[in-house]
Order: C-alpha cells, then structure tokens, then sequence
C-alpha cells in the first residue's frame, strides 16, 4: 500500500467531514509527502554543498570549511544567509521579468520532476505509466530555459555561455533518451516501480553495464557536472550564464544545481542500481544510501578531473557515447529475447 493511502485513512480518521471528499483527501495526502520529498532534497541539498567542500579540500590536501559549526557544517548557513540578505540588482540592459521569471521556472520543473521519483515501493508522491517519459520530458525543457535566461540578461559572455549549455546539453540529450529506452524495453515499463521491480534480481547495471556507462557520463553532462561543467569556465566566461545574478538570485541557482545532483543520482540509481532493492533496511534507506555514494563519487570527479573543451565534449557525445548507446539498444534487445 502507497503511503498517501495510509494518509488517507489517517485524514479519514482526524477529519470526518472528509471521508465525503476523497478527492480532498488524495490532494492533502500529495501535499504532505510533497513537502517531506521537498525537505528530503533541501537536506540533501545541504549536507552535499559541505560535504562537496570538504572532500575538494581533501583531495586538494586543505582542510575545508571549519570555523563555523561542528567540523564547519554550519558554514553553508552562514554564506546562505549573508547572500540572501544582500540586494537583488539586475543589470540595466537585462528583461527582469524573463530574467527572473526563468531562474524560478527553471526550479519549479526541477521539483516537479523530483516529485515524480519513486524513493520506496511504497514513498512516492506520484506514481503513473509513464513517470520515467515525464522526468525526461522536464528535463528537455530545462536548455530552453538557460537559452532564455543567459540571453534576457543582455550580457555578450552570459548569452554565448547559454549557447554552449543548449549545444551541450542537446547533444547528449538523444544518447541520454536511448539509454532510457533500453532501459524500458527490458523491464517492459516505464514507470519506476515497473522499473525497480524488474531488477529484483539483478540491477541493469549488471545486465547492461554499457547502457549504465552512457546513461552515467551523459547524465554527468545533464547536471552539467565535471568533467562537462562548460557552461561556467571561469577562465574563458567568468561564471557563464549566471555572471549577472546577484546574490539571492545566485543562491536559487545553488539550490537548483544541487537538485539537479540529487535528481540525477536518484534517476541512476532507480534506472541502473536497482532503486530501494537491498536487504535488511527499509527501501527509502537504501534508495538514499545509493544517490548519496553516487553523488560522492562525482564530487571526486570534479575534484580529480580537468575540464573538457566544448569540441572535445560534442565530439565525445556524437562520436563515441551516441555509438554506445545504439550498441546499448541492441544488446537490450537479444537480452529481452533470450537471444544472450
């Protein structure tokens, strides 16, 4: 049973004159395991914008943050709450209306594509046929929006960081969705619990480790992570689309670049990993234990890895990663079939 039917039935019980408004009940059980989804992810959102500064500064040989709370955890706070306290100023030749409306967009799908995620066989918020097709269409969208705002900001170096972002993240876009694909062939759904479930066995990680590969780099260009983080090359275009984002503005973005992690974590683990699939602990443990290892993982990767040319990066997505995802396709097929 899902959660917001036990929700339901406590909604029932506490108020009566609702039990006539099953409708109204459904709609308060979302909201509630909505806000607990979107507190999830501003925990996760946190504790990873530590955790990424002490590991750079592990692997860099410095210390990190550690003046400010227990071993620093409260530094994030602190750089928080000064950026929030200071003005908003948009630049002179900037639309603020499409300036600002976009940065609120572009993290109003974002949650929307988080609410759709399935963290346990039981602890979704929505859960339908075709909540994988869902997520991915959300995240088709999200280049449009950093064309628009890189280039409402009328600001030369924003607007051609914002083209590099939308010829980046198309290009990896079809090598993504054909992962994706083959993803659905072999589990014959597309909505996660159908996913999750047809790895009980063994994760398709495992069963196609070429499709898990692609699926992970190309992800990796998505969350616009190293060693694909072009859009802010600080040598070539200073801090690329969000140069002229005042402070409260750059701390929306923050929040939106750590969901994008916890977005794209939680879609390989659910997708490759098996989802909450594990022994002994309840599934939500286990869906957090693998979104938190992978994102640990990249967070090496930008601290051990150089920064790819834009040449280099479209030439290794149409050259090599789309390749293999097409090879990925194909193996999904004999693996359906019982050929392999």
């Amino acid at each position: 049973m899902a959660i917001e039917s036990a929700i339901v039935e406590y909604i029932a019980k506490m108020l009566p004159f609702a039990q006539q408004y099953q409708s109204l009940q459904l709609i308060i059980a979302a909201a509630l395991v909505g806000l607990v989804i979107l507190a999830i992810v501003v925990i996760f959102d946190y504790s990873f914008g530590w955790i990424e500064r002490k590991l750079i500064a592990r692997v860099h040989l410095r210390r990190g943050p550690t003046k400010v709370g227990l071993f620093g955890i409260l530094q994030n706070a602190a750089d928080v709450t000064k950026l929030l306290s200071k003005e908003n100023i948009v630049p002179a030749n900037a639309n603020k209306v499409i300036m600002l409306s976009g940065i609120f967009l572009f993290a109003f799908l974002l949650m929307l594509a988080v609410q759709m995620l399935n963290m346990s066989s039981v602890f979704f918020s929505f859960s339908f046929s075709i909540a994988v097709l869902a997520v991915f269409a959300i995240l088709s969208l999200l280049p449009i929006l950093v064309f628009i705002v890189g280039w409402s900001t009328g600001n030369k170096f924003a607007s051609i960081s914002a083209q590099r972002s939308v010829i980046l993240l198309v290009s990896f876009e079809l090598s993504l969705l054909l992962a994706v694909a083959a993803v659905g062939f072999a589990s014959g759904s597309f909505d996660f619990q159908g996913i999750v479930a047809a790895q009980a066995n063994l994760p398709f990680a495992i069963l196609m480790p070429i499709g898990f590969v692609v699926f992970f780099i190309a992800m990796l260009a998505e969350m616009e992570r190293s060693p694909f983080d072009i859009r802010e090359a600080d040598s070539e275009l200073v801090a690329g689309w969000l140069t002229d984002m005042s402070a409260p503005m750059y701390v929306v973005m923050l929040f939106v670049d750590y969901t994008r992690m916890f977005l794209g974590c939680s879609l390989i683990a659910l997708l490759f990993l098996g989802g909450w699939n594990g022994p002994l602990l309840p599934g939500i443990v286990w869906f957090m234990i693998k979104v938190a290892l992978l994102a640990a993982f990249i967070i090496v990767i930008r601290a051990s890895t150089p920064r790819m040319r834009l040449d280099q990066a479209l030439r290794f997505g149409w050259s090599v990663l789309l390749p293999l995802a097409i090879i990925n396709l194909f193996w999904a097929y004999l693996l359906v079939n019982g050929i392999i």
